[in-house]
């Protein structure tokens, strides 16, 4: 069943602006329909920080690490995913959010499926270069690579667990252990 309205990204930031959707509530934009988003367990919390700090450190700058703030893509998506590390620096960000990410990461506790079958498409027709999901459950990564926007799929897809390192594509010689990755049990 399609939706009643497809919202724009631009008519989806009116609502925000307007007061019609309230800065705290937890939803984001995905292919047109505004989508809520469950609240975070502890452990999620912990993961999103544990893989934040571990790719700042990683990245000595390089780029700048977004937590939880939203990512346009194209004018009916605008998803806000745990972690998009983006081009530049967290300033060059005042005005306007970010179009494009050199990866994404979604940390999936009780959002496996829907971080696969929802998001993963939305990120490869955007051209994002590398996704990984965080399965908290199975203390392991499912990295997405080469994504085809025609297909809205990723050509790739790998599992990394602990012990071993994750070298982010888009930034040749930046890699990250997957321990600093998921958060301890």
């Amino acid at each position: 069943m399609e939706p009643v309205v497809r919202y724009t990204v631009e008519r989806y930031s009116r609502l925000v602006e307007e007061g019609v959707l309230s800065p705290d509530e937890r939803v984001e934009l995905l292919e047109g329909v505004i989508v809520g988003m469950a609240p975070h367990s502890p452990r999620h919390a912990a993961g999103i920080s544990c893989a934040g700090q571990a790719l700042r450190v990683a990245l000595e700058g390089r780029a700048a690490v977004r937590e939880q703030l939203t990512l346009v893509l194209g004018p009916y998506s605008a998803p806000e995913p745990d972690i998009a590390v983006v081009s530049g620096r967290v300033e060059d960000y005042y005005r306007a959010h970010p179009r494009a990410a050199l990866l994404v990461v979604e940390v999936a506790e009780t959002s496996l499926a829907a971080d696969r079958l929802t998001k993963a498409p939305i990120y490869a027709a955007a051209r994002i270069p590398e996704y990984w999901i965080i399965d908290l459950r199975h203390d392991r990564i499912e990295v997405f690579r080469d994504p085809d926007r025609k297909l809205s799929r990723y050509g790739s897809i790998t599992t990394t667990v602990r012990g071993e390192r994750l070298e982010l594509l888009a930034l040749p010689g930046v890699s990250v252990a997957v321990d600093d990755l998921i958060p301890a049990r």
